[in-house]
């Protein structure tokens, strides 16, 4: 397979993730650093992808000690699995602040459904000390956009697995790639 054709093929499941919630790159590992300097990794919900900037768009709540880690270190991976195809994707967040435009844009598409899990206790609190008091859940509402600097491609199989590592620019040109043993 060519480097361009496996670019377009992940580009193309990712956007499939973000679009529908029965597919295998809906749900995305994330890791980075916290503040402590130990990794950390959680399952988060693939919610917008924009190929041409080759960003991924991921919603969390701003009071989570992720949001606080990632305001000093903005490095991280992303792990998807789907149909015996491994995405690793290295990047940097970019973290868009409730009411900011990114993150009132990305409010409005929300389900009220899916408005009201950014209510209640921080995560991570104590439930029998958090309060009752809900607010305005929007407060809580953040965005990070993922910007996707190095994909790295593994398809599995009984025989000849095979990987490949794409790297972009950061305007998200893709600028080439190359075949690696698996």
């Amino acid at each position: 397979m060519r480097l361009d054709e496996i670019d377009n093929d992940c580009w193309t499941a990712l956007e499939n993730g973000a679009k529908e919630p029965e597919c295998g790159f809906h749900f995305l590992t994330v890791a980075s650093v916290d503040q402590q300097g130990k990794p950390q990794a959680r399952t988060m919900v693939l919610r917008d992808v924009d190929r041409v900037n080759r960003t991924l768009e991921i919603h969390t709540d701003m009071r989570s000690p992720k949001w606080r880690a990632l305001g000093v270190n903005q490095d991280v991976t992303v792990l998807g699995y789907c149909n015996k195809i491994q995405l690793r994707l290295q990047g940097t967040a970019e973290l868009h602040a409730a009411h900011s435009e990114v993150a009132a844009n990305a409010w409005q598409r929300l389900s009220p459904r899916t408005q009201q899990t950014y209510a209640g206790g921080a995560p991570g609190s104590d439930t029998a000390i958090s309060s009752g008091d809900k607010g305005d859940p929007e407060n809580n509402f953040g965005v990070m956009l993922i910007r996707i600097s190095l994909l790295d491609w593994c398809q599995l199989a009984r025989e000849n697995n095979q990987r490949a590592l794409l790297h972009y620019r950061a305007d998200g040109a893709f600028i080439g790639g190359k075949e690696v043993n698996p």
